[in-house]
């Protein structure tokens, strides 16, 4: 089983799913936690769970569907960022599903660890 971390740990309201990492490997020792750049190629399976930051939100919540999200406005190829690497994956058939786990922004990781959790125990389990 792997999990898929984005996170920015040089911006602060980005970097909270990167400072959980070691406490994720450490609750879940037979889960691979693998951080991800959004800019870079991803060597993925077809199911994807997905831990990230995610605006306009205020405790950890689980989202099975992209279409819960906003396209950032792409007048550049630097404005690419995960949600259009996974919107275009999902096209490509490269991926089928993917969840994410969403943590709220601006929250230290001691307020959102268990929630955190609890949310991937039952990913895990369905």
């Amino acid at each position: 089983m792997q999990v898929f971390v984005f996170g920015n740990p040089d911006i602060e309201i980005d970097s909270l799913p990167v400072k959980l990492l070691p406490a994720l490997k450490e609750t879940f020792p037979d889960v691979e936690f693998v951080a991800l750049d959004p800019n870079e190629d991803w060597d993925v399976p077809e199911d994807m769970i997905v831990v990230d930051t995610v605006v306009n939100t205020e405790e950890v919540a689980v989202f099975d569907d992209l279409k819960a999200f906003m396209a950032a406005p792409r007048l550049t190829c630097h404005d690419f960022d995960a949600y259009a690497n996974l919107m275009l994956m999902m096209k490509l058939g490269k991926i089928r599903t993917v969840r994410i786990v969403g943590i709220p922004p601006g929250k230290q990781p001691d307020e959102v660890l268990s929630e955190l959790n609890k949310a991937l125990t039952t990913l895990f389990s369905n």
